[in-house]
């Protein structure tokens, strides 16, 4: 039942045996068999055949003692769906050929049909669930409606997000038509991973980082409250996003069950500001696991006591794993994890 999975009860604050520990981008390129399968194949085209994503979320739970798996996929899926031509280039990310900032260009997305459109992605989810047996429980994602917008206005990655902030300021109703419907495709993907089989949530809010705590409470909280709302509390959501410590509190209000965190903030600070009614997922910082043994054991266990044993924490990076990261050193995290946090 998925209400014995350590990842799940910590998820609903309920006390477990060990802290569990998951890790953004556990499936990726510092896995040897990950980088074997994509010599052979595109991005999107991995992403989108069932047998190769379910390969490929399988490969960390097969490797390491892990508490949850998570679909291997990309948040721009549900937005190729609706009409963006996106293009994975190596080393470069993704890039946009046809970036929305007029009303015309808005207009012209498609976001009738979309579980028609991604039935790829429900097959997967029902695939990997087969394979996993219970194992572990399987976590659904999606980029949040800021993050996706921005990647559809900027074009692809962005130092500075100045298009995003100049539609958000210079031409507000645009904006707001384009977060209404980029929140309805977040909620409608979402549903449809949850009714394939994920029992949790994340919403990467990747780039919110960038705002004020007044452009978030005006421009973004509402968009991603309405995409946690029509969850109806099905599974646990998770909310993580990057470079967010003055946005904690605002965070809150958008009503997820676990709040994730990145390193730029001590674990204990964040959780008092944000109140122990909610649970908390973090922090470590991805970078200290191209360290040491020894140092990934002491930056480990100070992260554990912030925690302080309180139910409700999730291990994790405070971003994805790096892809120059040792694989024994991922392997040496999950058990140091496990050792030193048992009840």
């Amino acid at each position: 039942m998925d209400k014995d999975y350590r990842f799940l009860k910590a998820c609903l604050r309920k006390e477990v045996d060990v802290t569990p520990i998951w890790l953004m981008r556990q499936a990726g390129r510092y896995l040897r068999e990950y980088r074997a399968i994509r010599k052979k194949h595109s991005f999107l085209e991995m992403c989108k055949t069932p047998e190769i994503a379910t390969e490929i979320t399988l490969q960390p739970i097969n490797k390491f003692e892990l508490d949850a798996a998570i679909l291997f996929s990309d948040i721009l899926v549900p937005v190729e769906a609706i009409g963006i031509e996106i293009e994975f280039r190596e080393g470069k990310g993704p890039i946009i050929h046809n970036p929305v900032r007029s009303k015309e260009a808005l207009e012209a997305l498609n976001i009738s049909e979309l579980e028609e459109r991604v039935f790829f992605v429900a097959q997967s989810i029902r695939l990997i669930q087969q394979e996993l047996n219970g194992k572990v429980p399987l976590i659904g994602f999606s980029g949040a409606p800021f993050t996706l917008a921005s990647y559809i206005v900027e074009g692809g990655h962005s130092r500075d997000y100045l298009v995003i902030k100049s539609l958000m300021h210079r031409e507000p109703l645009i904006y707001h038509l384009l977060m209404e419907k980029i929140a309805k495709i977040v909620l409608d993907y979402l549903k449809i991973q949850i009714k394939a089989g994920v029992q949790a949530i994340q919403l990467f809010d990747s780039w919110v980082g960038c705002l004020s705590p007044w452009d978030y409470e005006k421009y973004v909280l509402p968009y991603t409250k309405q995409v946690i709302d029509g969850l109806g509390r099905k599974v646990p959501v998770i909310h993580f996003a990057t470079g967010t410590s003055g946005l904690l509190e605002l965070m809150k209000r958008a009503g997820s069950d676990v709040i994730g965190i990145d390193w730029r903030i001590n674990l204990d600070v964040a959780w008092r500001r944000i109140g122990y009614d909610v649970a908390i997922q973090g922090n470590l910082d991805p970078a200290v696991l191209l360290a040491s043994f020894e140092e990934i054991e002491i930056r480990v266990k100070d992260i554990l006591k912030r925690a302080a044993g309180r139910p409700g924490h999730i291990f994790n990076l405070g971003h994805g794993v790096l892809p120059k990261t040792p694989v024994e050193n991922v392997q040496a995290l999950v058990e140091i994890v496990h050792q030193y946090s048992r009840r």
